[in-house]
């Protein structure tokens, strides 16, 4: 990858007065308008970068004295400078292998204008390939407030093998999608799943998780794959429009039908090749029920946790976090609010425990994937259990989703030394959730406020791309304003947080959650990860905050994405591949 200008790799291993005065900056940014973070100075007009770390902040005589004849000097002519965001639930590297064949309907205002996107792309998809809508949108963004009917999927797609996954709940395949997997009035539904039929037993195309969400992966799964040379560009297609966002840095949690280590060829190549433009400790998602224990006693074995330097010097992180989100497919209640909670098997206990026991006699942290309260006591009861026999003594552990834990479990999480990763799941899911909990058990759905109150650590993600959008600011703007991408007011307005908190929870709040330092402030000796925004976060509209997007995006002290007047001084944009792919057309999160 290309930048205008060479960063040098300066290390520093103190800011002292001596040091601070014979260092000079590699990039200086003036006239800003920066929310540092740091409670101790949280404003500031200009900063010095030096390698990859913040050399200096403050005003722009302050700054200038580390100017040097080969410093980059940056104007940001009085826009809002940030922290990089961290979006602490993510499936990244997934989704990067499948970003470019991918339509995306994040963003589109109207049914009319989806379909009219799927026609195109159905024209110029290729024989052999699909129309594949994955996540990230509902019916209610939509002007028309209503899903695609399987008549209107027919008539825009034709003879081109289409799939739309829908939330959790189900997926459309076209006559010609049913046709290319075979599917027929003899085909049985999977466990857990519905192939609809009509009244002559003829499928529909309808898929339905009854609840689990098996049938609508697993159909995913067969789909065709890029090749390898597409999966890499799609990849850092997906990376820079993260990047666009203001996004520098990822904690990804794994997936289904995500293989360590055969599916992480590709970013293990980029990360080979110094490509990789955002911070990517991963986790290790389980695969197949049954073979849970096999799995992580093999990776405990393989992958040494502590052979990586969180904090290292000029290269972005990318390692082996721990173990999750699926520690066992007995302990996973996904979310589909369309059908009633998943009660979990009894043999769940069982199977969660050793798998537990060896994360934390082998010092790996584990993140946990679980929506229901009554799927976290049980979750909990397991938890407490291994620390009486072998203490997580401060080990990194989170529970993912939460968004109806009780107070109870959240001082049980507390007093285990735990956090917990919220997402905006309810943002777009929040209207289903009404219908069938009501209203009130809404409204604090998940309790951020007591998390925080209670001194748990909390961070905010998306949980994109098969369900949410990947897009962080439509976090910020649901969780600052309790509103669905509906409009609906899903979590009453006293349980919202203010800005400057929410921002705090995708940026430093997400290294806590992982006890990482120097990260996510915009401070002296901290790594420089920080964005330019094209408006100010603090003061636009609530209706606002999810069209914001970066203008200068600063990844380890390196420029990675620039837009706009700082266009120039950004990496030269990759072509799109291959030539039919959406993202050359329609790029990602639609505006």
């Amino acid at each position: 990858m290309k930048f205008l200008y060479s960063i040098p790799f300066l290390i520093f291993l103190s800011y002292s007065p001596t040091v601070l005065s014979q260092t000079k900056a590699d990039i200086i940014i003036i006239n800003g308008k920066m929310t540092t973070l740091d409670d101790d100075n949280i404003n500031a007009e200009a900063v010095a970068i030096a390698g990859n770390k913040i050399l200096s902040l403050g005003n722009n005589m302050q700054v200038l004295k580390f100017k040097s004849n080969k410093t980059a000097l940056i104007d940001a002519k009085g826009k809002t400078i940030i922290p990089g965001l961290f979006d602490t639930h993510l499936h990244v590297i997934r989704g990067g292998r499948f970003y470019n064949a991918e339509l995306r309907w994040d963003g589109v205002k109207s049914l009319k204008r989806a379909l009219e996107m799927l026609k195109e792309q159905a024209e110029r998809t290729p024989e052999g390939q699909w129309v594949r809508v994955v996540g990230g949108w509902n019916e209610y963004q939509f002007e028309e407030k209503r899903l695609p009917t399987l008549e209107e999927i027919n008539a825009a797609t034709g003879n081109t093998p289409t799939f739309i996954l829908y939330l959790y709940g189900k997926a459309w395949l076209n006559k010609a999608g049913l046709k290319k997997l075979n599917i027929t009035s003899e085909t049985p539904s999977p466990p857990g799943g519905l192939i609809e039929k009509d009244s002559n037993g003829n499928p529909t195309g309808l898929l339905l998780a009854e609840p689990n969400a098996f049938i609508l992966y697993s159909t995913l799964a067969k789909l065709p794959e890029l090749t390898y040379e597409e999966k890499i560009n799609s990849t850092l297609q997906y990376m820079t429009e993260l990047n666009r966002l203001g996004v520098t840095a990822v904690m990804d949690a794994g997936g289904g039908f995500q293989n360590f280590p055969d599916d992480y060829g590709i970013t293990d190549s980029l990360n080979k090749a110094g490509k990789i433009t955002v911070r990517l400790p991963y986790f290790l998602f389980a695969q197949k029920k049954g073979t849970e224990l096999d799995d992580f006693t093999k990776w405990t074995g393989m992958v040494d946790i502590d052979n990586h330097h969180p904090n290292g010097q000029n290269e972005i992180e990318y390692h082996v976090e721990g173990g999750g989100e699926n520690l066992v497919a007995d302990a996973g209640d996904f979310e589909n609010f369309l059908f009633p909670r998943p009660e979990l098997p009894a043999s769940m206990e069982g199977n969660l425990k050793p798998v537990i026991q060896i994360l934390v006699k082998n010092r790996w942290p584990f993140r946990l994937h679980a929506t229901y309260n009554e799927s976290i006591t049980r979750d909990l009861n397991v938890i407490e259990e291994v620390n009486r026999e072998t203490p997580l003594n401060g080990l990194v552990w989170l529970i993912d989703h939460a968004e109806t834990i009780s107070n109870e479990n959240l001082q049980r999480i507390k007093a285990l030394g735990g956090g917990i990763a919220i997402q905006h799941r309810m943002a777009y899911q929040g209207e289903s959730f009404i219908r069938r909990y009501g209203r009130k058990a809404a409204a604090a759905s998940p309790p951020v406020k007591q998390m925080l109150e209670l001194g748990i650590p909390v961070a905010l993600g998306t949980d994109g791309t098969r369900v949410a959008s990947y897009n962080p600011w439509v976090a910020l703007a649901w969780i600052t304003t309790g509103k669905t991408i509906g409009g609906v007011q899903v979590m009453d307005k006293q349980n919202t947080l203010d800005r400057i908190t929410a921002l705090k929870l995708i940026t430093h709040n997400g290294y806590e959650l992982i006890k990482e330092a120097n990260k996510g402030i915009i401070k002296a000796g901290y790594f420089a990860d920080l964005v330019i925004l094209d408006k100010d976060y603090f003061t636009v509209p609530d209706g606002q905050i999810a069209s914001i997007s970066s203008l200068l995006t600063i990844v380890d002290g390196k420029v990675v994405y620039g837009a706009g007047e700082f266009e120039s001084i950004s990496p030269k944009k990759l072509t799109v591949i291959p030539e039919w792919s959406p993202v050359k057309y329609y790029g990602g999160y639609q505006e």
